[in-house]
């Protein structure tokens, strides 16, 4: 059984299906446990919302009514070592409107060491269609040790389908000491490093790495990112040449040109770009979900996730570290310290 994330919608699907009206249900508090409350489930467009959704934490949640929504066919434990344990609609039983859904997983972390989660859930139709996507990160989880969460939908809106299942759709995880941010304490380094979002159009990808001085000592950049491509299970990808610059992949996209020395007070970042084509043509697809990056040779890494799919191309161009004067530091972060 593989230790690392996989993405894998019909194997990690968990299919919880909605109680049909008149049949029992479970009304229970914030904490997830109680006994029957009433012999008739309201159906869930009886369901009326009031006040705000519940939040994340379970200490947080409301006081309203959770009616708890059997669970059908859900594995008792996924292969990444995720479990949807309970699928919820909120709300008090009267009146009508919107119904807030939530559901409650438990991630076991079956690696080595500490790591960090980033877990996307689909909330789905009666069909099968999806009706929200939500993805929801868990931190810090110990070798061997279960963490139990809750995942909030969207708010229902217009004529937008109720919510009757839900599935995991996508799981990540990168070692707890090598996990991005783009805010928070700043790391003994004094060095924030992380991936934006990036741009895709008619197979083009780019993606920006950006690196903040957070700490309270000048920095000095010059040259290339170090990178390590990886696949789902965090071994190293063969057959995949990093280029230098991006331009050997597409013009205009900013990596092109000699590196030249970048000088970063407490405050100010740099970025360096990564671009390449999802091309597929003869041969075996790559598609490589994690990246470790060294700012520079003697800096520690950090694993990013921007799900490269290669194609068959084999190449991944990176840009040179230049200054980003785009950056605007928020009050206060340079200085922040754990």
């Amino acid at each position: 059984m593989p230790t690392a994330a996989r993405t894998a919608p019909a194997v990690l699907a968990a299919a919880l299906l909605l109680a049909a009206c008149g049949s029992e249900s479970t009304l229970s508090g914030g904490d997830g446990e109680g006994g029957p409350a009433r012999a008739e489930a309201p159906c869930p467009s009886d369901v009326g919302r009031y006040g705000s959704p519940p939040s994340q934490e379970p200490s947080a949640r409301p006081s309203g009514t959770r009616i708890a929504l059997p669970l059908s066919a859900a594995k008792d434990v996924a292969e990444d070592g995720v479990k949807i344990t309970a699928l919820y609609a909120w709300g008090p039983n009267s009146g009508c409107g919107g119904v807030e859904n939530s559901a409650d997983f438990e991630v076991t972390n079956q690696r080595k060491e500490a790591a960090t989660y980033t877990l996307t859930f689909g909330f789905l139709s009666a069909s099968g269609g999806a009706v929200d996507n939500v993805e929801h990160t868990v931190e810090a989880v110990g070798p061997g040790r279960t963490v139990k969460g809750t995942v909030v939908a969207g708010e229902r809106v217009g004529n937008a389908p109720e919510v009757t299942g839900v599935e995991v759709i996508k799981v990540r995880s990168v070692p707890e000491t090598e996990a991005s941010s783009a805010s928070g304490p700043c790391p003994d380094s004094g060095m924030r490093l992380y991936a934006d979002e990036g741009d895709a159009a008619m197979g083009l990808r780019a993606v920006g790495l950006h690196l903040v001085n957070c700490g309270t000592r000048p920095l000095r950049l010059h040259g290339y990112p170090k990178l390590t491509i990886q696949d789902e299970d965090h071994r190293p990808v063969d057959g995949v040449r990093i280029l230098r610059g991006t331009d050997r992949i597409s013009t205009g996209l900013g990596g092109d040109g000699s590196p030249r020395p970048v000088f970063l007070r407490p405050g100010e970042a740099a970025v360096a770009g990564l671009a390449w084509r999802n091309t597929t043509q003869a041969g075996e697809p790559v598609n490589a979900p994690y990246v470790r990056v060294w700012a520079e040779p003697a800096a520690d890494p950090v694993t990013v996730v921007p799900e490269l799919d290669l194609g068959t191309t084999g190449k991944l161009g990176v840009g040179p570290w230049r200054r980003d004067e785009t950056y605007r530091d928020p009050a206060g972060t340079a200085a922040e310290r754990p």
